[in-house]
């Protein structure tokens, strides 16, 4: 059965052509795909990340149990607020999912993990807590927190209007650096973001969402649909699960080597594999130099062999192909590449994987 989220009637009221996502009905856009990116790189836009699953996990063993179940180390999580991105890998050192985890006090953290993947995340946390408990003898809570909503509020004006419609939330919200988080009354607000741009993503109760997402509209907050949420990402360089990295990916092939901790002396589900096999492909970028649209699993050709792109598309604020893709060690940036487009080999230049960051080209 196709889920739906809190704000899923909003989304019909507004004309948003609904897709399935992963099992979830949700808008792809509201009219203007195009419109929709580019008012998040020019102004502001609104998204509803209802779909994705906030999880506590709390209790006096919740640190040591995200020490051996997550890559990156939740022991730089010093400050009450902070964020981390990491990997959780299974034993093989593939990724099961990226997500973000909160520091949200001693013995509470919270995990947002992908739509997606939720049932399988939450069924693999729970047997690695069952097996490391056996060991610990720690006590730990995973609470899937389904009674909550997300909505991201991105772009430049992102702050101004989310402060004009929640003033109560500025104070504490107005010195928060990247990736951390502030808990306000009933919202759990964080300077986090799936775009390249400012913003907030807002974590609150669901009978509060809808009231918040016309309070945003309301204001001139354009909603925007997965369509654009894809390109926005894109050209920001992020990783998309299922297409750039999955349980058959190390995260040192997908560009993630950052979110792994090796040098630490803890264990973690799937270092052993990791040590095992090191890098074998680069992550990188390319940027089209020809007419054509690159796509998820066009093969790259290199002096180095052979590549593949993960995922590619059209960019409105370059107007040009963009793509991330799996490339053999030794290609450099800035080399020429060709990329099978069809039965043409159309010329691509290699670049680093980000393409826009805070409404500015980077390449």
């Amino acid at each position: 059965m196709t889920q739906k989220t809190f704000l899923n009637d909003a989304h019909r009221r507004l004309g948003a052509k609904m897709v399935d996502f992963g099992g979830w009905d949700m808008p792809l856009h509201y009219g203007s795909q195009i419109e929709e990116h580019h008012a998040v790189r020019r102004d502001c836009g609104m998204f509803d990340v209802s779909h994705m699953c906030a999880v506590d996990v709390a209790g006096p063993g919740a640190k040591a149990f995200l020490l051996h179940l997550l890559a990156n180390n939740v022991d730089k999580l010093k400050l009450p607020g902070k964020a981390l991105y990491s990997t959780m890998l299974n034993e093989a050192g593939g990724v099961i999912d990226d997500l973000i985890v909160y520091f949200v006090g001693e013995a509470h953290y919270r995990i947002v993990i992908n739509a997606g993947t939720t049932e399988k995340d939450l069924a693999w946390m729970a047997a690695r807590l069952a097996q490391w408990k056996l060991e610990a003898a720690c006590e730990v809570a995973i609470i899937a927190r389904r009674d909550l909503a997300i909505i991201a509020v991105q772009g430049p004006n992102a702050r101004k209007m989310l402060w004009q419609v929640l003033p109560e939330t500025r104070a504490a919200s107005s010195g928060l650096k990247a990736f951390f988080s502030v808990t306000v009354g009933n919202y759990f607000v964080a300077s986090t973001g799936y775009t390249g741009e400012d913003g907030f993503e807002i974590t609150l109760p669901a009978s509060r969402a809808e009231a918040l997402w016309q309070a945003l509209a309301d204001a001139g907050v354009r909603p925007i649909g997965l369509g654009a949420r894809d390109t926005l990402r894109l050209e920001a360089g992020l990783n998309l699960y299922g297409q750039d990295m999955d349980e058959t990916v190390s995260p040192l092939d997908a560009g993630l080597a950052w979110t792994v901790d090796l040098v630490a002396t803890r264990d973690f589900v799937g270092k052993a594999a990791l040590l095992a096999k090191p890098q074998q492909n680069q992550f990188l970028g390319l940027l089209l130099l020809e007419r054509g649209v690159l796509r998820a699993h066009q093969k790259v050709v290199t002096a180095q062999g052979d590549g593949e792109i993960t995922s590619g598309t059209y960019s409105p604020t370059l107007q040009k192909s963009i793509a991330l893709a799996r490339l053999p060690m030794g290609v450099a940036i800035g080399e020429s590449v060709k990329v099978q487009v069809r039965d043409k080999l159309l010329s691509a230049k290699v670049v680093k994987p980000c393409f826009v960051r805070n409404g500015k080209a980077m390449v």
